[in-house]
């Protein structure tokens, strides 16, 4: 059999087909765990499992298998279902997060939802999903399900991707060599890959490696020889990747040292229109959960406010100039988590993890996010979001601009009281953190969708009770 020949009966799982089987996966996990659990609840209740059995006291068991992936959010990120500790982590966490859930529903109306009904079938869903996710890691992470990747380019854009390769664990693809036009680096190493020859030499080595991707790392202007190798291995079945492409697929951000103004002109603007449907949709959502969430401050204020009294004094709550949509400045409300002299001088300063500046009350406050809770106000005002970038100070935005490529871009949509940044990175507290966050706010901006906004909450919510807060 040729190399073309095998590239074309192997198969390639790229990220969204891995998200997708997994999510399939955890269904039918979930499916027969509900089953198993219908079994044992009619079996050890003597009612047997029978068709009016189901009728008349489990038909809400048929809902619960499209629950668990909801539970399961946190593992769709394909190198975190890698791992295999990381997965075990997650199912028993899946699994207390539906049995809180449970506990909700069953004292707001109680006796309304059986207890053994629930307790088999988080039982038998949580062993069964252990043993496909097991199944998953095994089979779906070995070197034949893996792409098989050149790199075209050893300049600034290969090494980036290299590096950026070394720091990923498990491996998300098996790396070979480069392909580079320049004599000089032919069979050099570059920390122990080698570069394997140029454009002419393409398609042999294409052939005599097996290669099944090539990630198109050249930033500069490239040569007519190399466009066309480039195209004769796409013909091969050979699939073509950019950095940047790829830099999303692996980190899920923007590479913005890595991207110019042309690229973000054609596909960031231009990806950047949604559906009125969407915002329409996003609206709706965001007034119902900022109303759930000054219910919940309402019932919590009495408590947190007397708490902040007796550690710090006044004032309980504070305000503080933001920028929102399109550079609007509005005032955010918070609870007050740090000393009340904290800025005595007017100078913006970064809010770090552990600072001196801030209360006893105040450091609880912000490891469970409850600080955040008054901000459902301006959810409800409409100055910002549910999900969004990280709302941030005139000064500090301006400063950033200066130092930061494609930073006022970020203001293209309203704050959010979570987002994509907070869940997957937290607070930049330095201009090299805020440049990170900038890749995962840019990131949201260009993919944000119902869909996008449900994960992240789902994540933040894991986060809370967590006590992950900074």
């Amino acid at each position: 059999m040729t190399a073309p020949e095998a590239r074309a009966r192997s198969v390639r799982l790229r990220e969204p087909e891995r998200r997708l089987l997994l999510v399939a996966g955890d269904i039918l996990a979930a499916l027969a765990g509900a089953a198993v659990a219908l079994a044992l609840w009619g079996t050890f209740d003597y009612l047997g499992p029978t068709v009016e059995f189901v009728r008349a006291r489990a038909a809400w068991f048929l809902f619960l298998p499209l629950l668990w992936p909801l539970f399961m959010v946190n593992l769709y990120d394909v190198h975190r279902a890698a791992s295999l500790r990381d997965t075990v982590r997650g199912i028993f966490l899946a699994a207390a997060g539906g049995a809180v859930l449970y506990l909700v529903f069953y004292f707001l109306q109680e006796g309304s939802l059986a207890r053994r009904g629930i307790l088999y079938f988080l039982a038998s869903t949580t062993m069964v999903t252990l043993a496909w996710r097991a199944l998953y890691i095994r089979i779906f992470t070995a070197p034949a399900f893996m792409r098989r990747v050149l790199i075209v380019g050893a300049g600034l854009g290969g090494m980036t991707l290299l590096r950026l390769y070394g720091q990923i664990w498990p491996r998300p693809f098996l790396l070979l060599g480069f392909i580079d036009d320049d004599p000089q680096k032919w069979n050099d190493k570059i920390e122990e890959l080698s570069v394997l020859g140029g454009a002419a030499e393409l398609l042999g080595i294409v052939d005599s490696t097996g290669a099944t991707d090539l990630i198109v790392a050249i930033q500069g202007e490239m040569h007519g020889a190399m466009f066309q190798s480039l195209l004769d291995a796409q013909e091969r079945g050979v699939e073509i990747s950019r950095l940047a492409v790829v830099y999303e697929e692996l980190l899920g951000r923007l590479p913005i040292e890595h991207l110019e103004a042309d690229w973000l002109l054609r596909s960031f603007v231009d990806e950047l229109r949604v559906s009125s449907l969407y915002l329409l949709g996003k609206r709706l959502i965001d007034i119902a959960g900022a109303l759930l969430g000054l219910l919940a401050l309402a019932v919590l204020l009495p408590w947190v406010a007397l708490a902040i009294l007796m550690d710090s004094g006044r004032p309980i709550f504070y305000r503080q100039a933001r920028l929102g949509q399109g550079g609007r400045p509005y005032n955010v409300i918070k609870l007050r988590t740090m000393r009340q002299d904290a800025e005595a001088d007017g100078q913006a300063r970064w809010a770090e993890s552990g600072d001196p500046r801030m209360t006893r009350v105040g450091r609880f406050l912000r490891r469970t996010h409850l600080d955040e809770f008054p901000q459902f106000w301006n959810v409800l005002l409409g100055s910002m979001s549910l999900v969004g970038p990280r709302p941030e100070r005139p000064g500090l935005v301006a400063d950033l601009e200066e130092k930061i490529p494609f930073y006022r871009a970020r203001l293209l949509v309203k704050p959010g009281v979570t987002g994509w940044a907070q869940v997957n990175y937290g607070k930049g507290a330095s201009v090299e953190g805020s440049a990170e966050k900038l890749e995962f706010d840019l990131y949201y901006i260009k993919h944000r969708s119902l869909w996008m906004d449900l994960r992240i909450v789902l994540r933040t919510i894991g986060a809370v009770f967590g006590f992950k807060g900074v």
